[in-house]
């Protein structure tokens, strides 16, 4: 069984970190079928203020908020050296994950709520006798901030409600540990709300349990949601240093996210 990791708190200080210097890694040489494309500079945020994302900087209608999780920059180095982008199981841009009341994640429509959201894959293959590293990454612009929030609430409240859930057919996570940080001392300096949970995942019919992170961050309208889960072979340190890794792509994702939103808003 993995033990229980307490890193949140080290995770929101990478957020931390990303937020307040700024920057983009450079980049790495990857592995065949990573991305060929030239780098594309992420605009940090203010060093002395975090991002700030309002209602009149972000999409107003399903076309625009369409166009702008399409826009994302969003490379596999920003996840850490290594990834390599995965063809996404669902390219729609209206649908998204609903953890149903069997506790089963499901494909489903965007409600009224939400305008655009776009799912992006990642992995990072298996080498020198440790596992692959799967990232799923989820870009959604609601309709307003009230929106967003309850979608971070209800997002808080499914852990409770389903302390064991069902990822697809075969794979399922259970343990999960949450910590909620709103616009308070607490939060990391990149979102307005921040949810942060660890836990295991399984494969039916392999008893070995892994670790398993969910990042959701909020900036105004708009979520970015991440799961990592982390193969075999990791000692502790490592684990965490690749968790620390998903973070800091999750984090290079708002910079993306307050970059566009800037740029909307002129």
């Amino acid at each position: 069984m993995v033990a229980w990791r307490p890193w949140p708190g080290v995770v929101v200080g990478v957020l931390l970190l990303v937020g307040c210097t700024g920057g983009t890694p450079e980049p790495e040489p990857g592995p065949t079928g990573s991305s060929k494309a030239s780098p594309t500079p992420v605009t940090p945020a203010p060093s002395d203020s975090p991002y700030t994302v309002t209602e009149d900087d972000t999409p107003r209608t399903r076309a625009e908020a369409v166009a702008f999780v399409q826009e994302l920059g969003i490379r596999p180095d920003h996840f850490g050296a290594g990834f390599r982008e995965r063809p996404s199981l669902d390219s729609r841009t209206d649908t998204w994950a609903v953890l149903g009341e069997d506790c089963l994640w499901r494909r489903e429509p965007l409600p009224d709520t939400a305008l655009a959201g776009l799912t992006r894959r990642f992995e990072l293959p298996a080498a020198g006798g440790k596992g692959p590293v799967h990232v799923s990454l989820t870009v959604t612009v609601h309709r307003d901030t009230t929106a967003a929030r309850r979608d971070m609430a209800v997002s808080l409240e499914d852990a409770l409600r389903c302390p064991e859930q069902r990822l697809n057919a075969t794979d399922r996570v259970r343990g999960l540990y949450s910590r909620a940080d709103e616009f308070t001392d607490g939060r990391n300096a990149i979102a307005d709300d921040n949810l942060v949970e660890s836990g295991e995942y399984l494969v039916d019919g392999d008893d070995t349990a892994l670790p398993f992170d969910w990042f959701k961050y909020r900036l105004g309208t708009v979520t970015v949601a991440a799961t990592g889960r982390i193969g075999a072979g990791r000692n502790e340190e490592e684990t965490t240093a690749v968790s620390q890794d998903v973070a800091k792509g999750v984090g290079f994702t708002a910079a993306e996210v307050d970059r566009l939103a800037e740029e909307g808003a002129r």
